[in-house]
């Protein structure tokens, strides 16, 4: 079956919702001219997995960050409810509710129309044309498009230390798709990582029952954001814009992000449940794993060694550009440009190519450190429609 479309997005996560929403909202074009190209069942299907698994209750983001082309939509959404208005916000900056959110994100999907344009299936390759963009999708076959979004985030690649085994049942990654994180019964658990995902899950299971061992490389680090976003504004254009050397931009990246941090509210909660008791914390290397009848023996730095019965890894994504193989055939075929890291040089309206424009990792070099979070995508959707440039 081969179709067509005016603009394709591949993703439908965070950035590729918000950006089919600015399409349709902001720059007029029919939503039966756009497609969203995502193999999960519904749209923020990944998002909602993911935040479910931690633990999350509150965003660590305000709540101008969510994915209505209208800034005070979230808040505006939040309020006026009643009593429990109260309860839908957290300071600072209006941090709002998971479920809060998410009902936003109902809301704005329901607003444009977006869930009867999700092509439920997975992108394979694409390659140009004089006429366009075509994409080869696994079960429909495939799809011409006039213009192309690459909206992939790097869900679908988390990151695994080399000392642990991918293949033992109770060695899990709490971004591996199609694994249970929830116990069926009472366990001993090391949850590897610093970071808030880790401490996160770590409270989580704990509160489930669960004797649970948080293991990091280095001391928790409290940051409100995961980037700066005080000193980005400050040195976005004088540091990172004006700098012509995408290595260069690649360093500052790296130096902005907060990486393996957790806000003060996560801290003070781990904090309250170390006081307790109830939750054991080490500030260790782990060198390997080995498996035994009852579970897993972790061998720690200094000699020292931990056994549980499940390890669960919160190591975050992995670095490499994301988009595998899709994204390495249309570079290959159309010999778009790429820098040392591997990840696109594009224009400053996001352009890969005058049909393929990038969003969320795919467009950090251009966009900076806060590229894949939600201000990220909203700052993307600003360079789409830059200007009130004709989109076409």
């Amino acid at each position: 079956m081969h179709t067509s479309c005016d603009w394709l997005i591949i993703g439908g996560g965070i950035h590729g919702v918000h950006l089919a929403a600015r399409l349709v909202g902001e720059a007029g074009i029919p939503v039966q001219k756009i497609q969203i190209v995502d193999p999960r069942p519904t749209l923020m299907s990944r998002w909602r997995e993911m935040t479910s698994t931690t633990g999350m209750t509150h965003l660590r983001s305000p709540s101008a960050h969510h994915l209505d082309p209208q800034r005070s939509s979230l808040y505006q959404f939040g309020t006026g409810r009643g009593e429990q208005d109260v309860d839908n916000f957290a300071a600072p900056c209006n941090r709002p509710l998971l479920g809060l959110f998410n009902q936003h994100c109902d809301h704005v999907v329901a607003q444009f129309g977006l869930r009867e344009i999700h092509v439920q299936d997975r992108a394979l390759s694409c390659s140009l044309h004089c006429d366009g963009a075509k994409v080869q999708l696994a079960e429909r076959g495939l799809v011409s498009a006039q213009n192309v979004i690459l909206a992939i985030g790097a869900s679908e690649q988390p990151h695994w230390p080399g000392w642990a085994p991918k293949n033992h049942e109770r060695v899990q990654h709490i971004f591996s798709l199609g694994e249970s994180l929830r116990p069926q019964m009472r366990e001993t658990v090391a949850v590897i990582g610093g970071g808030i995902s880790a401490v996160q899950l770590a409270l989580r299971l704990m509160k489930e029952g669960n004797d649970v061992h948080l293991l990091a490389r280095h001391a928790l680090r409290c940051h409100q954001f995961d980037s700066d976003l005080t000193l980005l504004r400050r040195r976005f254009k004088k540091d990172f814009q004006a700098q012509t050397s995408y290595k260069k931009r690649r360093e500052f990246i790296n130096h902005a992000r907060n990486q393996g941090s957790v806000p003060p509210e996560t801290q003070n909660q781990l904090e309250q449940a170390l006081e307790s008791g109830l939750l054991q914390f080490s500030q260790s290397e782990v060198e390997s794993a080995r498996p035994n009848e009852e579970g897993i023996v972790l061998q720690l730095a200094q000699g020292k060694s931990l056994e549980v019965q499940r390890v669960i890894l919160a190591t975050g994504f992995c670095s490499k550009r994301p988009g595998g193989d899709l994204v390495q055939s249309l570079i290959d075929s159309a010999k778009l440009p790429c820098a040392s890291c591997g990840y696109p040089v594009v224009d400053s309206m996001l352009r890969w190519h005058p049909r393929i424009r990038v969003a969320g990792p795919l467009a950090e070099l251009e966009l900076g450190p806060t590229a894949r979070n939600i201000v990220g995508a909203r700052r993307a959707g600003d360079r789409l429609l830059f200007a009130g440039v004709a989109l076409s």
